[in-house]
């Protein structure tokens, strides 16, 4: 583990309770008070944080749109991301097996874990800490929010593409599934039957599969309709 007053220093928060902090990177799987009611808290802070940012930045979104933008702000990847930025994970104190399979690098445990500092630095310093920690984590997100089409995930846009030329939706099949039970990977099929086009993506969880199976194939049809433009 390193000194976690360096980490304090890279979140901007001078903890009084040096424990709260202590807790927030302590996995369920080290001994010792772990992080998962934080992870808790921090959650729910988090949620309502970026949902009154956007609601403020975004007057132009509707709540269905609004919806799909906080969730791709506070999801697990977009989580992990930010504790890699921060470079969080050599801080998280692990169990043995945990420490032995990367857990520091695994995005559940890295985006778990920026929760419960969020948690913390709420429970140390009130709202306004929390809060002014989130914008800060933030920055760049804020400043750069995707326009209504592109915040759309894959599948929305390949079924609205096929809606509007009367066309069936497309089958999603998976394919193969591989790996170990904790680090699977998950190969998807997007078929639009009226076209005879096939899109495949890989992920490591069905629905990010699909995702990027639904990306290929609208890739290939705009490809195709714009060529024949």
């Amino acid at each position: 583990m390193s000194d976690l007053g360096e980490l304090a220093n890279r979140i901007g928060w001078a903890f009084e309770d040096e424990q709260l902090l202590q807790q927030a990177v302590t996995h369920r799987s080290a001994a010792g008070a772990n992080n998962e009611r934080l992870e808790f808290l921090g959650d729910a802070i988090l949620n309502f944080v970026i949902a009154a940012e956007i609601f403020d930045r975004r007057p132009d979104l509707r709540e269905g749109e609004l919806s799909r933008l906080r969730a791709s702000l506070v999801n697990k990847n977009a989580l992990a991301a930010i504790a890699r930025d921060i470079d969080l994970g050599p801080f998280i104190v692990l169990g043995g097996g945990e420490l032995k399979t990367g857990g520091q690098r695994r995005d559940s445990i890295l985006a778990d874990a920026l929760e419960a500092l969020i948690g913390a630095v709420y429970l140390d310093g009130g709202y306004s800490a929390g809060q002014a920690l989130i914008q800060r984590l933030y920055h760049d997100q804020l400043a750069d929010l995707p326009n209504r089409q592109a915040q759309k995930d894959a599948k929305t846009r390949l079924q609205e593409y096929l809606q509007a030329r009367q066309l069936e939706l497309p089958v999603y099949t998976l394919e193969e599934t591989s790996g170990r039970a904790h680090a699977q990977t998950f190969r998807v099929t997007a078929r639009c039957q009226p076209l005879d086009r096939v899109g495949e993506g890989t992920a490591g969880n069905r629905r990010q599969a699909e995702q990027a199976a639904a990306e290929d194939l609208l890739s290939q049809l705009q490809n195709g309709a714009s060529s024949h433009d």
